[in-house]
C-alpha cells in the first residue's frame, strides 16, 4: 500500500488483509494538519497495491472515496466496484461487473457466459480465458476482483 498526500510519513507500508484507510493513514505515521480527512472514506477497506491519498483541506477531490489520485496512479474505491471491497467475479452480476472499468455489458456478459461453462473462477487469472480481456485489462481489474 502507498499512502501519500497530506501523511507525516508518506511512503509504501505493509498492512494485514481486512485493513482499511484509517489504518493506512495511521501507517504512514497520521494525518497532517491540513489533511482533509472528511474527503476520505477511513472506513473503506484497502486493496493491497493500491495508493491512498490523502487530500489536504481546498484540494478538489475526483471521484472515488480515497482522495484524488496523482496522474498514472489508480485509487480503487466505491466508483470502481463494490464499496465494501473487490467484485466477487463468482457471484457479481452483470451490473456490477459492468461498473469494472474496460468491462461493458459485452465483456460482463462474456465474463457470466465462461463461469457458466467452466464453473467458479479459480483464480483472478482465469479472466485472461475471457474473449475480450487482454493483459492490460487483466492489471487494471486485478485489484477489484476478487474469487
Amino acid at each position: 500500500m502507498h499512502v501519500v498526500g497530506a501523511v507525516a510519513a508518506p511512503g509504501v507500508v505493509e498492512l494485514p488483509a481486512g485493513s482499511r484507510v484509517t489504518d493506512a493513514v495511521t501507517a504512514a505515521g497520521s494525518a497532517t494538519d491540513d489533511a482533509d480527512l472528511a474527503a476520505l472514506n477511513l472506513a473503506r477497506l484497502v486493496l493491497d497495491g493500491e495508493q491512498v491519498y490523502v487530500p489536504r483541506a481546498g484540494e478538489e477531490v475526483p471521484g472515488g472515496s480515497a482522495g484524488p489520485a496523482p496522474p498514472g496512479t489508480t485509487v480503487p474505491g466505491p466508483a470502481e466496484g463494490d464499496a465494501a471491497g473487490p467484485v466477487d467475479l463468482n457471484t457479481a452480476t452483470a451490473t456490477e461487473l459492468d461498473t469494472l472499468p474496460g468491462v461493458g455489458p459485452s465483456i460482463a456478459q462474456r465474463i457470466l457466459d465462461w463461469r457458466d461453462l467452466n464453473g467458479p473462477f479459480r483464480t483472478v487469472d482465469d479472466l485472461d480465458e475471457v474473449s475480450g480481456i487482454g493483459p492490460a485489462t487483466l492489471e487494471r481489474l486485478r485489484p477489484l476482483v476478487t474469487v
